[in-house]
């Protein structure tokens, strides 16, 4: 079973930084990349960023082009969000996962961390 952890949330004032984390136990047999996801109360799941396995292929979300930045570290099987101009529309609960990325966008699979709070204050 693959387990995905993630850490750094927390509060912040707007156009402050934060870091998440998601350490996976293992790389799933049918992922090839991991993405970032946030949740609202009473809103969608959405994608914010994704990274390929290898390191070398990127999305972001418009709403998070040019303040997010998404890296991996395979020596610790962890990824990392580096949050930056952080704004209180970004305020929402993020979860990482280990899905797919073609070139039609980033499938999630059902391999979900258990989220990390990060809320932002004006």
């Amino acid at each position: 079973q693959v387990q995905l952890v993630e850490s750094g949330g927390g509060s912040v004032q707007a156009g402050g930084s934060l870091r998440l984390s998601c350490a996976a136990s293992r790389r799933p047999f049918s992922s090839n990349a991991m993405g970032w996801f946030r949740q609202a109360p009473g809103k969608e799941r959405d994608i914010v960023a994704a990274i390929s396995w290898s390191g070398d292929t990127f999305y972001y979300a418009d709403s998070v082009k040019g303040r997010f930045t998404i890296s991996r570290d395979n020596a610790k099987n962890t990824v990392y969000l580096q949050m930056n101009s952080l704004k209180p529309e970004d305020t929402a609960v993020y979860y990482c996962n280990a899905g797919r990325g073609t070139s039609h966008g980033y499938t999630a699979s059902n391999y979900w961390g258990q989220g990390t709070q990060v809320t932002v204050s004006s």
